[in-house]
């Protein structure tokens, strides 16, 4: 099975339908608005996402997110959802920085 936890949006979860496709197209497929200012190409890390729970049910970090971390721009636990597919269960958080105004988070 494959499904994204969004931990502090009050633990919704989210299903991908068809082939397995970024995260961010998953939760934009499910109708979740999710911060993405470079459009989802990897060019920014507005879209990261705080890995919680199965990191290993995610595909290998990107060029670009290894790039981001050795520039200390990505912790090893963080993620940018547009350059991250998922294979299995996993559970995530919003971070902080890139909450969006019009959206309700819980903790």
């Amino acid at each position: 099975m494959v499904k994204i936890v969004i931990e502090n949006l009050a633990q919704k979860e989210v299903f991908p339908e068809g082939r397995v496709n970024s995260v961010l197209s998953v939760l934009h497929s499910n109708y979740i608005d999710w911060m993405h200012a470079c459009g989802g190409k990897g060019r920014c890390t507005t879209c990261k996402m705080i890995v919680i729970e199965g990191a290993e049910h995610l595909s290998p970090p990107s060029e670009a997110e290894l790039n981001y971390r050795k520039r200390d721009e990505l912790a090893t636990n963080e993620r940018l959802a547009c350059q991250t597919s998922v294979l299995g269960v996993c559970k995530i958080r919003v971070p902080e920085e890139t909450k969006l105004p019009h959206m309700t988070y819980t903790n």
